[in-house]
């Protein structure tokens, strides 16, 4: 079936562009000592964590547990939780789910280590847990230094878990535009992950991981000398928010692989074009998603079912029933939309592959 063919909106991967990004990943990380975790919450798809692990990654991260029950079910054995997990009963799932695959999971709190410790003792099972400091981001995290030592010390000391590292992830830092701007954020990320791990080692205790990163700055991590695990996710995708980012030279250019196809609906004025993409197509919390390839031709509204464009006077607008590519401005947000990825080859359909943790929120 060629492009043009499918019904929309849908979801559109270019598997050769998927392919390069993979490639220019495991090539960026290649002989620096750092291990590759990729973060499946961009994709939620066992697919694509399946090809990241066939490409040198040594496992994925997710969110939720429902993200990881559905990770595992697809084949996935190691997958760490980056998120703190609160409730009896997902406690007791993420504690099932230790005995199918390697499982890990984050803690910035000493009631939550109780509770995972318990969890795992009900299931007769070994948590890993890292203890999440707060770098900069000022979201989850301990505070690092000393309250991290103490949660560690907590984590250590319970029967039923284990210590495993240290989360040091600054999100926020990821789509700050300046090169020099985002150097500077990870540089006193890197300051407070280096302390805390100095001390939590000078208690006795082993510090085996410090991970974090995403794909506005893993490269900064992997030099750090400090975090050992990097976590990019939307490298895979793009976005048009990342695609806003100014890179410093000898970074790897990750190419656009992710498109929403839509079809021009109405044409009312010449300036004027109505998709059938709006806000339920793409997430535009990143701002609104860019037209592909057709200069002159902008996005400049969305509403449920509709997306306006704006057409450039000289420009030529497009036609009633034509198909036009979107590049989401948002590329996690958009996936979780979807039930299936279009999989193209040079513009023919060549897979479907499901959104396998679509939905998985919980």
């Amino acid at each position: 079936m060629a492009l043009d063919e499918v019904d929309t909106p849908a979801l559109v991967l270019d598997l050769d562009a998927l392919e390069r990004n993979l490639q220019r990943m495991a090539d960026a990380v290649k002989g620096s000592g750092v291990r590759l975790r990729p973060h499946a919450k961009s994709h939620k798809c066992a697919e694509i964590a399946r090809a990241q692990i066939a490409a040198g990654a040594v496992g994925v991260c997710c969110q939720k547990v429902s993200e990881a029950e559905a990770l595992v079910a697809g084949g996935v054995a190691d997958v760490l939780v980056t998120n703190e997990i609160v409730g009896k009963q997902k406690l007791a799932r993420l504690a099932r789910l230790v005995r199918q695959a390697k499982v890990g999971v984050l803690a910035d709190d000493a009631g939550n280590v109780a509770d995972l410790d318990a969890a795992a003792r009900a299931e007769g099972v070994r948590i890993e847990v890292l203890v999440e400091i707060d770098v900069g981001a000022h979201r989850c995290g301990i505070e690092p230094g000393e309250p991290a030592l103490a949660l560690a010390r907590r984590i250590a000391a319970s029967r039923n878990l284990r210590f495993a590292g240290l989360h040091a992830y600054h999100g926020s830092a990821q789509h700050v535009r300046a090169p020099a701007q985002r150097r500077a954020a990870i540089a006193a990320a890197a300051e407070k992950a280096t302390l805390t791990k100095t001390l939590i080692e000078r208690a006795g205790i082993a510090c085996e991981t410090v991970t974090g990163a995403g794909t506005g700055t893993f490269m900064l991590e992997s030099a750090s000398r400090v975090y050992n695990e990097i976590q990019p996710g939307s490298y895979v995708f793009m976005d048009a928010d990342y695609n806003r980012n100014v890179w410093e030279e000898g970074w790897p250019r990750f190419e656009q692989s992710l498109f929403v196809l839509a079809t021009v609906m109405s044409a009312p004025a010449p300036d004027r074009a109505v998709l059938d993409a709006g806000l339920k197509a793409s997430s535009v919390d990143s701002g609104l998603p860019q037209v592909h390839e057709r200069p002159g031709v902008e996005y400049a509204k969305a509403s449920d079912e509709h997306g306006v464009l704006k057409i450039s006077a000289g420009t030529m607008a497009p036609t009633l029933g034509e198909k036009l590519l979107l590049v989401p401005g948002h590329c996690d947000p958009t996936v979780n939309l979807y039930n299936w990825f279009v999989c193209v080859r040079k513009r023919k359909v060549e897979a479907l592959w499901p959104v396998t943790a679509r939905g998985a929120v919980w």
